[in-house]
């Protein structure tokens, strides 16, 4: 039972810093003091979950030896998994395009590789893979995958369901949804929508942090790591661009969010020629 008084156990200042020095060691995340009502809302359930009195008590499990599960939590509850299907469509437009340039390649034997890199509960992977499947029926026979990874193992667990539920379905049409997603089923009054195994096969959904280390030996035509980077500070994302720029085709496309921008982008080895859209500088 939740009592009145752990809904309003507050976030105090010497907690504060320690969630947020945690939170940016562990994945860059910067938290800022004018967000506290907002941690303390989205951590409040991890409180009353480990059955703690104060956040002072949940430092102390986060920072324990112990506590890696729960940094996982946290990290969880801190990130926003907001998305839904062809979110800033001129991107998936540039997709295509690039898909169509490369047709011919592909269906002499060569291959395409596309990175989801922030891809919450998966609906900008199945956007893509259902992008370029409308550009050719022949698309289960190429060589084409999409990796999509985000840090939250949650997101990642759901992605992997490839079902969606009726309020997630925002973005698709009528005609997209016949073609590309199963009859619907009907769990706790609400359809929830399959995605069609010719998509599934297309798109691995794997956990990674964007800080770590990238167990990737290929090169990538397309990346999109869209609302990602603006939880980074300045430092963090000029760590983050040369990374990019070493695992992207020099022909390839990286794709940022509405709000997002490479400051000095040349600088890193990158064009911008488009709305949040990059390429390498040629050679």
């Amino acid at each position: 039972m939740i009592t009145a008084a752990q809904n309003e156990v507050t976030l105090d200042p010497d907690s504060f810093r320690s969630i947020a020095e945690l939170a940016y060691r562990e994945s860059g995340l910067t938290l800022v003091e004018e967000k506290t009502s907002m941690i303390q809302s989205r951590l409040r359930h991890r409180l009353r979950a480990l059955k703690l009195d104060d956040f002072a008590a949940y430092c102390t499990v986060l920072n324990s030896d112990a506590g890696q599960s729960e940094r996982r939590h946290l990290i969880s509850a801190l990130t926003t998994n907001v998305s839904h299907f062809f979110r800033e469509a001129h991107h998936y437009e540039k997709l295509a395009a690039l898909f169509d340039s490369r047709l011919s390649k592909l269906r002499a034997g060569g291959q395409m590789r596309i990175w989801s890199a922030g891809c919450s509960n998966g609906q900008e992977a199945v956007s893509a893979a259902i992008t370029l499947a409308e550009r050719t029926p022949e698309i289960s026979n190429m060589n084409l995958k999409i990796l999509a990874t985000d840090i939250d193992q949650n997101v990642i667990r759901f992605a992997r369901t490839a079902r969606y539920p009726q309020r997630l379905m925002r973005g698709v049409t009528a005609e997209m949804r016949e073609t590309y997603f199963g009859p619907p089923a009907e769990e706790n009054g609400e359809k929830h929508y399959p995605v069609s195994q010719t998509i599934r096969q297309m798109i691995q959904f794997n956990a990674l942090n964007l800080l770590g280390p990238w167990p990737i030996r290929t090169k990538f035509e397309v990346i999109f790591c869209r609302n990602v980077v603006i939880y980074f500070d300045a430092q963090t994302q000029e760590r983050l661009w040369p990374r990019f720029h070493q695992v992207l085709h020099p022909d390839g496309l990286l794709f940022l969010g509405h709000s997002e921008r490479i400051a000095e982008p040349e600088k890193f080895g990158f064009e911008c020629i488009g709305p949040t859209t990059y390429r390498p500088l040629p050679q």
